[in-house]
């Protein structure tokens, strides 16, 4: 790489590159080399792209993103089912819950938890997704279950730090209960983390009562590890409700791509409430 950056450099004259001993950044010059052949070669890539689906099989890297939960409980294990039906297909997954970005860094396709999308990409939504309130029955044994959302500033909650400030969970009543006023409780409790699956294991653990995304929660749940708590309220504004895929707008899109998003549409159909 870098004796063809020297060559590029020979090239036009000038550095492209400004090297230190800790780091390489592009030059202004570089810099306007990269945006002006970006174009181009976006367009050579999606000819070669369009060349290949000519096969009529999908074929090809296929990289993706995805948040770190969520992959490894509902993504990784549903690949070998795709990689079975799609051979040819060779799949790059990055685990992170930062957001990247996607042109950049070379990803094909993101899987985003989210309440939107930029417009200068396309989305495919691939399932409704909603919060849960649980926590063990060892805890509840010890503490007793919450009746009202007010009373969870008794117990000790698990959540997810956002800020600085005091957090908070707000509850709306579900269809045919009490009311339809949006109730925001301060919680407090022993841990915090910024990940679903550390919040359920503590959960589990019997440290609290844990907010997690229904894709966090599903296994446990099922398996009698957690039960929810507060069943007739539905926790709004912590986490978001819609999953989508999300690549940057192009004008063809790989058959690998199609092909896995009307995968992951179909796996994931039913969403994640514990069955």
């Amino acid at each position: 790489m870098s004796q063809r950056i020297a060559e590029l450099e020979r090239a036009v004259g000038m550095p492209l590159v400004r090297r230190t001993t800790r780091s390489m950044r592009l030059t202004e010059v570089g810099q306007r080399l990269v945006d002006d052949t970006r174009t181009p070669f976006e367009r050579i890539a999606h000819s070669l792209a369009g060349v290949r689906d000519l096969v009529g099989v999908p074929t090809g890297l296929l990289r993706v993103t995805a948040p770190v939960a969520l992959a490894r409980q509902q993504l990784v294990p549903r690949l070998a089912e795709f990689s079975r039906a799609n051979p040819e297909v060779r799949l790059e997954l990055e685990l992170s819950d930062r957001i990247s970005s996607l042109s950049m860094e070379g990803f094909d396709l993101a899987i985003r938890h989210a309440a939107s999308v930029p417009d200068t990409h396309v989305a495919w939504q691939l399932c409704s997704t909603r919060s849960l309130l649980v926590a063990s029955r060892a805890y509840l044994r010890r503490k007793s279950a919450p009746k009202t959302p007010e009373a969870l500033a008794g117990h000790d909650c698990l959540f997810y730090p956002r800020a600085q400030e005091t957090p908070t969970w707000a509850f709306e009543p579900l269809e045919g209960s009490r009311g339809s006023e949006r109730i925001t409780v301060a919680v407090a409790g022993p841990f915090a983390a910024n990940n679903s699956e550390a919040l359920r294991d503590a959960s589990i653990a019997g440290l609290g009562i844990a907010l997690l995304p229904d894709f966090s929660a599903q296994a446990a749940l099922k398996a009698g590890k957690l039960v929810e708590v507060l069943p007739a309220w539905m926790p709004v504004g912590t986490f978001a409700e819609r999953l989508y895929a999300v690549r940057p707008y192009a004008s063809h899109v790989p058959m690998a791509v199609s092909t896995f998003v009307s995968f992951l549409r179909n796996a994931w159909a039913s969403g994640f409430a514990p069955k």
